[in-house]
């Protein structure tokens, strides 16, 4: 999807070098590093500008609040149960396509601006913070707080890693 590319030069994000190695252990880690970046000029290793990156983010910690609105081919939804521990649990590989449906509503329809994105992320973490609610996820089913909690670190870890401070 063309418009989800917010770089005029392409690049293959499985081959980026030179990325920060991330380990979250708390939604607050993901706000901060986030604050952090958005305070200072960064150098971007892959397609996403910081505030489409900080968007994303939001837009899939929403689903574990508010459902999804796409479902995943129930080959996947009975698979990926069985491999859930290992991916809460271990960095997520750049490079990934999502699927079509699943795209759009992950994926912010035009640019953000990093002011933005910034502040889309911070209202989405307070709800996590503050709503006990925890919807199914639309590839693993249901899944606890915590669980979410691991997989809203791994996702944010990889995202954030392609944007580095100079």
């Amino acid at each position: 999807m063309m418009s989800t590319v917010l770089s005029t030069a392409q690049v293959n994000s499985a081959k980026v070098t030179g990325r920060r190695e991330l380990h979250f252990s708390k939604l607050a880690d993901i706000q901060t590093d986030a604050e952090n970046l958005a305070a200072r000029p960064v150098r971007q290793l892959g397609n996403w500008q910081l505030g489409y990156a900080l968007a994303h983010l939001s837009g899939a910690m929403k689903i574990c609040l508010d459902g999804a609105n796409f479902k995943v081919p129930f080959y996947i939804r009975w698979f990926a149960p069985l491999l859930k521990k290992k991916i809460i649990s271990s960095p997520m590989k750049p490079g990934f396509k999502l699927p079509e449906k699943a795209a759009e509503t992950l994926m912010p329809s035009g640019p953000v601006s990093t002011q933005e994105g910034l502040d889309d992320l911070r209202k989405t973490i307070d709800r996590l913070n503050r709503e006990p609610q925890r919807q199914p996820s639309p590839v693993f089913g249901p899944m606890t707080h915590e669980e979410w909690d691991q997989l809203h670190l791994r996702h944010a870890e990889l995202h954030l890693s392609f944007f580095v401070p100079e």
